[in-house]
């Protein structure tokens, strides 16, 4: 039985634990106006910046940083945010958001430790980027490498993929006009006249999205790709049975000179796309029919493709017509932009409770993004493409670089 000393001596001897919480890191966050290759998008739209806002950060937003997407700076100071009408003081945040690589003249009112998410538009960037950047010791990511670690998808890539794959499509359709310099083929015929052939290489996300609306407007649709679990994967997702096949290069070189439209759809994690078509198959394609290189701000999937704009978004070689606009999803600037938005407020947000880089450091997704990390190049394959030196990141991180 037990006595009443050794009850007051158990019950003593107890200890409380409290709960003790994480110290709320506020974000300064800064959003600059974009002036390069037609940007219409916006990374941060005002309801983002509202939700933001209200969980204690401070956004500022360039003077009509927006106004492409049809957001005012009306919109973005209603939602919380500071508007700047220069541009000093938007890079003087902690945390730049952008929807274009960095220029030159970006990167020199950068500073120390400050971190940049934006594409980098692997055909655009040259090494005196990185080597400023560096210089600058900017923690630099790629939107098109930041992946989920535990899903492995690329989501910004992803949502940007849909509405590529689907523009991919329209456009080609529109450019087949004789107008346009193309064969004058409607893409999906009448009755009584066959429908164009699209071929579209690669099975992801930007390769679901045109085959369906390449098959809504009554297209014939060849899918190529090595991957054969994606290849099945696309067929489920569309719910049809499709002509698909592995790239072999005597098949696809038959189905590529009788093509209408060929669309590039592929997607390196990495670093450059692989590029599958050579330039004397291009050469043997059909007058008047035209290359939609989805893939070309990771190189492109022609030999041929070049970065164009939407300013001047085409070229004929060979007698073929080639969009090669590496930021298709600014058409429909409005869309993209909340899509983007939606991606990068939830990531922002988990850094809330150590701040965003600590959010980096400890997030392999986010990691893989990382190309320049306070002075170093951390990109292997972009060390390789430009004979630069690369540094491990995860040796910087855990050296405490």
């Amino acid at each position: 039985m037990e006595t009443l000393a050794s009850t007051f001596t158990r019950i003593s001897t107890q200890t409380e634990t409290l709960e003790i919480a994480r110290r709320h890191q506020q974000l300064f966050i800064g959003i600059p106006k974009e002036t390069t290759l037609q940007e219409n998008r916006v990374a941060l739209v005002p309801h983002s910046v509202a939700t933001l806002t209200a969980h204690g950060h401070r956004v500022v937003v360039e003077a009509g940083a927006g106004e492409h997407a049809r957001f005012t700076d009306l919109d973005y100071t209603e939602a919380g945010a500071e508007i700047a009408h220069n541009r000093e003081t938007v890079y003087k945040a902690d945390l730049l958001l952008k929807v274009a690589p960095p220029t030159l003249d970006e990167i020199e009112l950068m500073q120390p430790n400050q971190v940049l998410i934006s594409p980098i538009h692997l055909p655009l960037m040259n090494p005196e980027c990185i080597t400023r950047l560096q210089k600058r010791r900017v923690i630099a990511l790629a939107m098109e490498y930041i992946r989920d670690a535990k899903t492995g998808v690329f989501p910004i890539v992803r949502v940007m993929s849909e509405i590529a794959g689907t523009s991919a499509i329209l456009i080609g359709a529109d450019l087949l006009a004789t107008a346009r310099g193309g064969k004058g083929v409607l893409l999906g015929g009448i009755a009584g006249v066959p429908p164009a052939k699209v071929i579209i290489l690669g099975a992801g996300v930007v390769a679901e999205f045109a085959s369906r609306t390449a098959i809504g407007l009554g297209a014939e649709v060849r899918i190529f790709d090595n991957n054969v679990y994606k290849l099945m994967r696309l067929q489920k997702h569309v719910g049809r049975q499709l002509h698909t096949s592995v790239i072999n290069p005597m098949h696809l070189t038959e189905q590529l000179i009788t093509a209408d439209v060929a669309i590039g759809a592929m997607h390196s994690g990495h670093g450059r796309t692989p590029m599958v078509v050579p330039e004397e198959i291009v050469q043997r394609m059909k007058p008047g029919s035209v290359i939609v290189d989805v893939s070309i701000d990771q190189g492109g999937v022609f030999e041929t493709s070049q970065a164009t704009s939407h300013d001047k978004p085409t070229f004929v070689k060979h007698g073929v017509v080639h969009y090669c606009v590496p930021n298709i999803p600014s058409r429909v600037a409005r869309t993209a932009s909340e899509a983007i938005s939606n991606i990068i407020t939830s990531l922002l947000l988990k850094a809330e409770t150590g701040g965003i880089l600590a959010l980096i450091t400890g997030d392999e997704g986010l990691r893989n993004g990382v190309y320049t990390y306070k002075g170093c190049l951390t990109n292997e394959y972009l060390g390789e493409f430009f004979q630069l030196k690369s540094t491990d990141l995860d040796l910087l991180i855990t050296s405490d670089f």
